[in-house]
C-alpha cells in the first residue's frame, strides 16, 4: 500500500488510538425490518456504553441519508451503494478506535456480506432484530407500511421490496416479545467482552 496511499502509513495507527481510548473498536450492525426497533436500540446502546466511558458513533438513515447518501434512491442499486458507503465510513471510525453502532434495514444477505467484507469479519458484529412484519406495521407511526400497500411508496422493504432473514447473525433479539431494556441487557452482555480494553 506504501506509495499508493502513503498517508495511510503515516497517520496515527488504530492500536495507538485504541490504547488512548481504552477500548477496542467494533461495528455493531443492527439489521431488521422497518420499525423493528433498530434506531431505538442503537441510541439506548450508545447511551449505555457512553455511561461506561466508551466512545461510540451511531449511524442511521437520518444522519446518512440526509448527508453523505442524499443522492441515492431506494432501488436495489441505490441500496447496495448506500450500504457500501456506510461500511466504508464505519471502517474509518473503527480505524480511529471508535465503536460504531449502525441501524440500517440492510435487507439482503448480499449487502450485509458486502458490509462484513469491507469492515472486516473480525470487526463486524451482526445483530438481527426479529419482530414479525405484523408487529412492525403496528408500530409504524409514520404510516409507511400503509402507504406502501396503497402504492404511494415504492421499494418499501417488507411490502414491495424483499427482506432476507440473516443467514448467520451473531445475536438475535426478539424486540416484539422483549422490552428495550431486556434487549439492551442481552446486547451489552454480548458486546462488552468484545470491546473491553486489553493492551
Amino acid at each position: 500500500m506504501d506509495g499508493i496511499f502513503p498517508v495511510l502509513d503515516k497517520v496515527i495507527q488504530r492500536e495507538e488510538k485504541e490504547n488512548f481510548l481504552k477500548q477496542h473498536a467494533k461495528v455493531i450492525w443492527l439489521t431488521g425490518l422497518p420499525c423493528s426497533g433498530k434506531t431505538t436500540l442503537a441510541l439506548a446502546l450508545e447511551r449505555a456504553l457512553f455511561n461506561k466511558s466508551y466512545l461510540c458513533q451511531v449511524l442511521d438513515g437520518d444522519n446518512i441519508r440526509s448527508g453523505i447518501n442524499n443522492d441515492l434512491g431506494f432501488s436495489p442499486a441505490g441500496r447496495t451503494e448506500n450500504i457500501r458507503r456506510i461500511a466504508e465510513v464505519s471502517k474509518l471510525f473503527v480505524n480511529n478506535g471508535i465503536i460504531t453502532i449502525n441501524a440500517f434495514v440492510s435487507p439482503t444477505n448480499e449487502v450485509r456480506e458486502l458490509a462484513r467484507h469491507i469492515i472486516g469479519k473480525a470487526d463486524y458484529i451482526e445483530i438481527f432484530l426479529s419482530p414479525s412484519p405484523e408487529i412492525c406495521e403496528q408500530r409504524d407511526v409514520k404510516g409507511q407500511y400503509r402507504r406502501a400497500r396503497l402504492g404511494e411508496i415504492t421499494d418499501f422493504t417488507g411490502v414491495n421490496a424483499p427482506f432476507e432473514l440473516p443467514s448467520h447473525p451473531d445475536l438475535v433479539l426478539p424486540t416484539d416479545t422483549s422490552t428495550v431494556s431486556e434487549c439492551l441487557e442481552k446486547l451489552l452482555d454480548f458486546i462488552i467482552p468484545t470491546i473491553e480494553y486489553r493492551s
